[in-house]
């Protein structure tokens, strides 16, 4: 039985270019940095987790909330395979619980933080905005796309970016804790424009903060779909 399902959807991104270096103190035992054309990338993201279980089971409250995360990318050798894979600098979430659950469990860097979001649809396009509230300090995402759906393109940035199927998280100096994400590829929509109010510095930490005056390489907009996140495996070092 798979840990935790339900659906991700209307997946915002902003995908930044960064120094490889910078993330180095940051990568799990076992892993190396997956790059996308030689560039090493993050990536902001907000989303709303949807009819959410939790081994099968329905948690009063806590089934249907906001995220927001920065993460990386990252690949694993296992045997002859690579396993590509996400790193997270920080998930941000709405409720204490699942906070302590992700933390205790699988060892990420989990957050509670009052959030809320908005999706609107106009005749030709939608928007969808997350926000969160950050030492008393509203951060802001939001994207404006069309309405109809396309197709990610093979071998595209976009491809790399939504196309990585586990998660790793440091345990210790010599053991990550490994889990598999479970989805069909994804569409998108095409996005038209976006606002990104942030202070990456106050939320992600100092070594964030030159996000704030840098400018995404690309904004993605994806609709997600139902999912499921499973056990985890430990890796030793």
């Amino acid at each position: 039985m798979s840990f935790l399902t339900g659906e991700w959807r209307k997946l915002a991104f902003a995908n930044y270019i960064i120094d490889k270096e910078l993330l180095t103190p940051y990568l799990p035992v076992g892993t190396e940095l997956d790059l996308w054309n030689g560039d090493c990338y993050v990536s902001l993201i907000g989303f709303l987790f949807k009819n959410t279980k939790l081994l099968g089971f329905s948690i009063p409250f806590h089934a249907n909330f906001e995220e927001v995360n920065l993460r990386f990318y990252v690949k694993y050798k296992d045997g002859d395979s690579w396993k590509r894979g996400v790193v997270f600098i920080k998930e941000i979430v709405p409720k204490f619980a699942l906070s302590v659950v992700a933390n205790t469990i699988y060892n990420e860097n989990y957050e509670t933080m009052p959030m809320t979001h908005s999706w609107t649809e106009e005749e030709e396009q939608r928007t969808v905005e997350y926000r969160w509230r950050c030492k008393n300090e509203w951060q802001s995402f939001e994207v404006t796309a069309n309405k109809g759906l396309s197709e990610i393109a093979a071998n595209s940035e976009a491809e790399f970016i939504t196309e990585h199927y586990w998660g790793y998280a440091r345990y210790s100096a010599s053991k990550t804790n490994e889990y598999e994400v479970r989805h069909p590829k994804w569409a998108q929509y095409k996005v038209k424009h976006f606002k990104i109010a942030v202070d990456f510095g106050l939320t992600y930490g100092q070594n964030f903060e030159f996000l704030n005056r840098q400018k995404p390489t690309s904004v993605m907009l994806a609709e997600g779909s139902d999912i499921s996140v499973e056990g985890k495996k430990v890796i030793h070092g």
